[in-house]
C-alpha cells in the first residue's frame, strides 16, 4: 500500500510562486507514474500535470503550460510541482496521485490508484 502526503500549499498573491511536494511512504513509487490534480471550489477534479515513472516524460494541461513544472526525486520518493506566475483561477485543492508500477501517464483521475489528502492553494488578486 502507498500513502501520499502533500505539502507546500498556502496563500499567495497573483503572480506569485509555490512549490508543492508529495512524499510517498509504505512502498516506493519510483516505478510509478505520478500526477497532480486539482479541484477548484464548486468544480470537478481536473488534471494538472503528470510525470512518467522514469522522469523522462511529462504532460501538462494547457492552462498551466509554461508556468508549472512537475519533477521527481526517486531517491526521496517525492514528486514536486513548481508553480510560477500563479493566477486566481489556480485556486484549488491540489492532490497528488500515483498509479500502479510501470503504467503510462494518463489524464483521467479514475486511472490513479493512490491519493493524498490534498493541500489548499489560494491565489489572491
Amino acid at each position: 500500500q502507498v500513502q501520499l502526503a502533500e505539502s507546500g500549499g498556502g496563500l499567495v498573491q497573483d503572480g506569485g510562486s509555490l512549490r508543492l511536494s508529495c512524499t510517498a511512504s509504505g512502498r516506493t513509487v519510483r516505478n510509478a507514474a505520478m500526477g497532480w490534480f486539482r479541484q477548484p471550489p464548486g468544480k470537478d477534479r481536473e488534471f494538472v500535470a503528470a510525470i512518467h515513472w522514469s522522469g523522462t516524460s511529462t504532460s501538462y494541461t494547457d492552462s498551466v503550460k509554461g508556468r508549472f513544472t512537475i519533477s521527481r526525486d526517486n531517491a526521496k520518493n517525492t514528486v514536486y510541482l513548481q508553480m510560477n506566475s500563479l493566477k486566481p483561477e489556480d485556486t484549488a485543492v491540489y492532490y497528488c496521485a500515483a498509479k500502479r508500477p510501470y503504467y503510462s501517464i494518463t489524464y483521467n483521475w479514475n486511472d490513479y490508484d493512490y491519493w493524498g489528502q490534498g493541500t489548499q492553494v489560494t491565489v489572491s488578486s
